[in-house]
């Protein structure tokens, strides 16, 4: 039997965030002249390197958009091919099965999903979730049902952050990471803690006090982590960086270098959707909460 495709709103849009370009045309597919001119060039460019409706997440589709400015969303909604546009967010509500929001200004995100997580609508809250403990627990908190929030980086996802056991064994006991991403610290830190913890298996409780040094915008924070492993997370601010993991072992050392947002997208994407009919968390709570301690600490 076919699955009915679940049917999703997204509502943007943050200052320099193009999700809800990108997403939106994960599951809808897009129109290439439309999405040409959309102000984030880097995703016209991936989009054209894929194959659709092959490479579209079948199982759901984007039928509503809303965003602070209806020209805007009317320009969303014709590049990712999205059905509706409405004036205002709320009017979504009996209309879908879920919502993207797809915006990165942590600060908001309780005002924005509020209204869905109290109708019992299923949220992906773009990265940040929040930018302290405190932001989380709120948004925690409203939900009616365990799992109701789901939130993570993409990157979370991205097998070119990860090691197999061949690059495990090559490397040895992990003594150090260092991590580094562009922008600033707030919205894309998230990039480089939630793959580093993962890749680690170290919680929040098992680092030090950090060490927290800012430069002219770049933020950079380290930890010792119980085992002995040294981590640090560089936030690049203006420079120019790409996302890289610099993994040293006993034995070896591993750049893993950030490369395919399409693929990291999908997947993260593809849990959420999937996640709609599992009763399990795709995400223990806690690996979230600690990837939000990290943040905070970069920002105290």
């Amino acid at each position: 039997a076919q699955m009915k495709k679940l049917r999703m709103g997204v509502i943007g849009m943050s200052e320099g965030n193009g999700h809800p370009y990108s997403w939106s045309a994960i599951f809808n597919g897009y129109d290439p002249a439309e999405m040409r001119v959309c102000p984030f060039p880097a995703i016209s460019d991936y989009l054209s390197k894929r194959r659709f409706p092959e490479d579209a997440i079948a199982t759901g589709r984007v039928t509503h958009v809303w965003t602070q400015d209806q020209a805007v969303s009317r320009h969303i909604a014709a590049a990712s091919r999205i059905p509706n546009v409405v004036r205002e967010a709320e009017a979504m509500i009996g209309e879908i099965d879920a919502l993207l929001l797809a915006r990165d200004d942590a600060e908001n995100h309780l005002k924005f999903a509020a209204p869905f997580l109290d109708a019992g609508i299923p949220v992906y809250v773009d990265k940040p979730f929040a930018l302290n403990l405190a932001s989380a627990e709120a948004l925690l908190s409203r939900q009616r049902s365990e799992g109701q929030i789901f939130s993570c980086t993409a990157l979370r996802y991205a097998q070119e952050l990860t090691l197999n056991d061949a690059d495990r064994e090559a490397l040895g006991e992990i003594v150090a990471v260092d991590a580094i991403t562009p922008k600033s610290w707030a919205k894309y830190a998230v990039h480089i803690i939630e793959p580093t913890l993962r890749l680690t298996g170290l919680r929040f409780k098992d680092l030090s006090e950090p060490e927290v040094a800012r430069d002219d915008g770049a933020v950079r924070v380290s930890f010792r982590g119980s085992t002995g492993v040294a981590l640090s997370f560089t936030a690049t601010g203006a420079r120019p960086s790409q996302i890289v993991l610099d993994v040293r072992g006993t034995m070896g050392r591993r750049q893993l270098v950030f490369a395919d947002a399409f693929t990291a997208f999908r997947s993260a994407l593809q849990v959420f959707v999937d996640g709609q009919q599992q009763t399990e968390l795709p995400i223990p709570r806690e690996q979230t909460l600690d990837v939000v301690r990290v943040i905070e600490t970069g920002l105290s």
